[in-house]
């Protein structure tokens, strides 16, 4: 197979390609807008089976109050099924793209709300697919999972990616690569997502203080107990990020909460975690602390079929002459999830950018045609054979 052909006919097709990611980012879905994200859905499968033709099948799956997920399975010359997962939500309100248009600089950088994290990484999925068909190259069938509800933690679409994951060959995650270089991400922390509430009695500040128990002091307590549980050694993280309580200036506070973003590099840590919230304990006795939430999604340790894969990954880039290197990153993914089951998987797949979730969001549009020859040469070699088992 001649990876220089994919990326030449990649690279010939970079104008249309950049058509598409213009579609996509006009294309408004944040991950709480169930009538946009409906819309969103619709025009991607459109242009998918524009770009692909028909699938052999195609299921949808219903997300409640969450986005909608399709399951496309797109037929193979390669007795082997490859799963490639691509969220289309984005974390962008209805309305950025009034303020935040997409455009294209002189320097070769798009960037619109979403164009980075990941739309590009959905183009770059399904022109891979198209140039292995194009050229009559030997290819997998490919499972084709789009959710939308990635961004606020997959709730919904949790376990059809753990169900889909359990019978191919790998699971291929085309989120942004990470850095300058484009490293391909090979672990990320797993997250938790708590909020720790303290319930006090209220009282009037300055007639009978005394008879108050200050939710907020007694949070306030809390709060640096909490911080206290990172733990850089194990990379282990604890933020606080946001804190509410109270009623008035002149009120001892009967209510106060927190916000705690809790990242984990080991899986071990979780319960160390866990024992930890739950034994929190004000020093008032009159003040209660509640701890509700849970762990999001276990972190990605690569196990040594994911490591056979990035090394595949890595000499397939080597034939097309770069440098495949790896990182771990402190966000996660759905990739995450296939990790935990102990399955083959790859993370890190899409564009080479900058500017997750911020205004500086962008992609190197001169990276899309290599990025997207990696991906294709790399869905052939799952194909070629089982060497992740």
């Amino acid at each position: 197979m001649s990876l220089h052909r994919l990326e030449s006919l990649a690279r010939t097709a970079l104008p249309e390609m950049t058509d598409d990611l213009r579609a996509l980012v006009e294309l408004e879905t944040p991950s709480r807008d169930k009538e946009l994200l409906n819309a969103g859905l619709a025009a991607v499968e459109e242009w998918t089976r524009r770009r692909l033709g028909p699938p052999d099948a195609s299921r949808r799956y219903e997300g409640g109050p969450h986005g909608d997920m399709l399951e496309l399975l797109y037929p193979g010359t390669l007795p082997a099924t490859v799963l490639m997962l691509c969220h289309y939500d984005t974390v962008w309100p209805a309305g950025t793209l009034s303020e935040w248009p997409f455009r294209v600089t002189d320097d070769g950088l798009a960037s619109g709300p979403g164009v980075f994290d990941m739309k590009c990484g959905l183009v770059q999925a399904v022109w891979a697919l198209r140039l292995l068909r194009e050229l009559d190259l030997p290819r997998p069938a490919v499972r084709l999972f789009l959710n939308g509800d990635e961004e606020i933690g997959s709730p919904a679409s949790r376990p059809h990616i753990e169900r889909l994951s359990e019978d191919v060959t790998a699971t291929l995650v085309c989120e942004a690569a990470a850095g300058s270089e484009g490293a391909l991400k090979t672990a990320r922390k797993g997250v938790g997502m708590f909020e720790v509430t303290v319930d006090g009695v209220e009282a009037h500040a300055g007639l009978d203080p005394e008879r108050g128990a200050s939710a907020v002091h007694a949070l306030a307590e809390l709060v640096t107990r909490i911080a206290a549980l990172g733990s850089p050694e194990h990379g282990t993280t604890v933020n606080v990020g946001v804190i509410s309580g109270g009623t008035q200036g002149n009120v001892v506070a009967g209510h106060a909460r927190c916000a705690v973003d809790v990242r984990i590099a080991e899986p071990a840590e979780a319960a160390r975690i866990d024992a930890a919230l739950a034994g929190l304990r004000p020093s008032d006795p009159r003040a209660e602390a509640t701890v509700t939430g849970g762990w999001n999604r276990p972190p990605m340790v690569p196990g040594p079929a994911s490591r056979l894969l990035f090394k595949q990954a890595q000499a397939i880039a080597a034939d097309l002459g770069w440098t495949a290197g790896e990182t771990a990153v402190g966000g996660a993914s759905d990739g995450n999830f296939v990790a935990a089951l102990g399955r083959p998987v790859l993370d890190g797949l899409g564009a080479v950018g900058d500017g997750a979730h911020a205004r500086h969001e962008h992609v190197r549009l001169d990276q899309v045609p290599t990025r997207t020859a990696l991906l294709a040469g790399l869905l052939a070699a799952c194909g070629m054979a089982q060497p992740y088992e």
